[in-house]
């Protein structure tokens, strides 16, 4: 998309005397309805993904009888949510109400833009990539506070404290752990951290020494508790608090909290890939920079990322649980130590590979090459 877009601003001609930033904003808008597309279906299907995988784990089909194998069940269930009452409680703070689900699903949407699906497949190539996608996700807690508060009702109050205080404690080590990286990389741009880990599969970050092999588990669990996925969906903890934070929304606005919550384990599947598992590399050196070869990467990207979906969804149905101070001692006593343990060494290594062995490509890339 951004080669694209490039090509547009560059010759513009074919639009007559139109201004070149004209035409390259509403090609950013275009691109980033591609995006919406895209992520929302994808959401969807990974609702199906879900709902198979967690049949088959307790003996049972799942969702089969709207279309080939039930993949359109997704459209089926978003239609009846559409036709359901929109109720909002008479005792709700009605404008932050209404607003709330929309906070959410912007959290959730908006990085999209900065995430390459591909190499020269994004909308919005910056050079703060990371630092705009932790930024972004961060804006769902905002929502899911007014949520909580609007809804006058104790356990979406509950849940929403639950959320705060979840999420902002394992934001800490989620930026950690990235920052790693980061150190690594020499670099913020999500499509040059990817273009780092091409060739052979030991250039895939992951592999790059101890620490940055256990900052790929930091990183990981800590999204799932960002993401409030089992065994840490304490502010939605059924058994407990009913639905959580969106227990009094109904109909259309209860749809937009679960798709913004499919969409944001989407986005953090292709930002753990790109981050530590190569991005589009097949884990071997090949050609991957012109032509159709791009979308074979964006495909493999597009596999690595229904893996990792696959891990979480198999995680949520094996696992218990916690106790929210259980969540909360992983979070401040086991992963923000290691987290700093490891971002600590990572510099060391960086600095180590510089100034005793002479590697100054190194920051760009820890023993680079291909």
């Amino acid at each position: 998309m951004q080669i694209w877009l490039d090509e547009l601003r560059g010759d513009v001609s074919w639009l007559g005397n139109l201004p070149a930033g004209l035409v390259y904003t509403l090609g950013i808008v275009i691109a980033c309805k591609i995006v919406l597309v895209y992520a929302s279906l994808l959401a969807g299907e990974t609702v199906w993904l879900e709902r198979r995988i967690s049949g088959r784990m307790q003996a049972r089909i799942g969702p089969n009888r709207v279309g080939p194998q039930g993949l359109l069940q997704f459209l089926a269930d978003g239609v009846k949510l559409l036709a359901k009452e929109d109720i909002i409680p008479a005792t709700a703070d009605r404008p932050v109400f209404i607003l709330a689900p929309i906070i959410v699903f912007v959290g959730a949407f908006a990085a999209f833009a900065v995430i390459p699906f591909g190499d020269g497949i994004v909308a919005a190539d910056m050079n703060l990539g990371l630092f705009v996608v932790l930024s972004l996700t961060s804006i769902e807690v905002v929502g899911i506070i007014m949520a909580g508060w609007a809804s006058n009702s104790k356990w979406a109050v509950l849940g929403a404290m639950r959320e705060v205080a979840q999420m902002i404690s394992y934001e800490i080590p989620l930026g950690l752990s990235a920052l790693g990286i980061v150190l690594l990389a020499g670099t913020m741009n999500l499509s040059d951290i990817a273009r780092q880990q091409e060739g052979a599969i030991w250039n895939w970050y992951v592999f790059r020494g101890p620490f940055a092999f256990a900052s790929f588990f930091v990183f990981f669990t800590a999204a799932l508790a960002a993401l409030k996925r089992a065994p840490f969906d304490l502010p939605e903890a059924e058994s407990e608090l009913v639905a959580g934070f969106h227990t009094e929304y109904t109909g259309f606005r209860f749809a937009v909290f679960f798709l913004a919550e499919y969409s944001a384990m989407i986005l953090f599947s292709i930002l753990t890939a790109v981050l530590f598992l190569g991005g589009w590399s097949p884990g071997f050196p090949v050609d991957l920079d012109s032509g159709i070869a791009r979308w074979i990467g964006a495909l493999i990207l597009f596999i690595k990322t229904i893996l990792l979906l696959s891990v979480m969804i198999w995680i949520r149905w094996s696992l218990p649980r916690f106790r929210i101070d259980r969540v909360m001692y992983l979070c401040y006593k086991v992963l923000l130590p290691i987290s700093v343990v490891c971002v600590v060494g990572l510099a060391v290594q960086v600095l180590v590979a510089i100034e005793w062995l002479g590697l100054e490509h190194a920051v760009g890339g820890w023993l680079g090459g291909k």
